[in-house]
């Protein structure tokens, strides 16, 4: 199950702040919609709440940031319940954040110095402008590489995750020194229970249970829900790659 907001919000405060402590950078490999802007949002609300210390915060995707300025244009699909978006005219363009969409300005954020977070695609690392602040900043232990999205298999993404001593960048190979940590709770897949209740519904609305295809995950997770799903009475298949399946 994924994590409450609220919980999200202080892990993330949590490894921001100790970080910090000790002068390193937080990279976080992000999808550049959606994700992205899930984070800024998360940390503008850490930083008003001043539960993070003011630090750079770097959107160095040139997609991400036009999808952020999409987002802003139409912040009126915000949940107007929360504090924080009751005045939402800095709500992805704050103080401290920076959209860096030249590259030689992406290349200069390698020699800054001090703590700072960069967010930049793409999410499972396998390209985008995030490889290069890896090969600069995963030999540093001061620093933390934060994942916040699922890293299918064979990614450099998964081999992070799964904290492989040396990783390949650009053909050279980096030590992985720097802490990393993961937050599942960002995940924009639907978990178990909430896959349960959807089909729980469907089922209700046709007066029947409905015949069930796996198509999407790993198989390890698909053989578990498979399972769950057959032993509440779902007929359950789980079809081959390639395989054609007729409605």
């Amino acid at each position: 199950t994924h994590a409450p907001v609220a919980d999200m919000q202080e892990a993330l405060a949590g490894i921001v702040r100790e970080t910090a402590a000790r002068g390193g950078r937080i990279l976080i490999p992000a999808f550049a919609v959606g994700r992205t802007q899930e984070i800024l949002y998360d940390l503008h609300a850490l930083l008003r709440e001043q539960r993070i210390p003011e630090l750079p915060i770097y959107v160095d995707s040139p997609l991400a940031i036009d999808a952020t300025g999409v987002f802003s244009m139409h912040t009126e699909v915000f949940d107007q319940t929360e504090r924080m978006v009751r005045d939402v005219r800095d709500l992805f363009d704050f103080r401290l954040v920076h959209y860096t969409r030249d590259v030689e300005e992406s290349k200069a954020l390698n020699n800054l110095q001090g703590p700072m977070i960069i967010i930049a695609a793409s999410g499972m690392v396998e390209s985008g402008r995030i490889l290069h602040h890896l090969a600069h900043g995963a030999g540093d232990p001061r620093n933390t590489i934060l994942i916040v999205g699922f890293q299918a298999e064979h990614t450099l993404g998964r081999r992070i995750v799964e904290r492989q001593p040396v990783l390949r960048v650009f053909d050279e190979q980096i030590p992985l020194r720097a802490e990393v940590r993961v937050l599942d709770g960002y995940s924009a897949h639907a978990d178990r229970n909430e896959l349960e209740a959807w089909l729980a519904a469907t089922a209700a609305a046709a007066l029947e249970r409905p015949r069930v295809w796996l198509v999407h995950g790993e198989a390890e997770a698909q053989d578990g829900l498979a399972g769950t799903l057959r032993e509440h009475g779902y007929d359950v298949a789980i079809p081959n790659p390639g395989e054609t399946v007729t409605l």
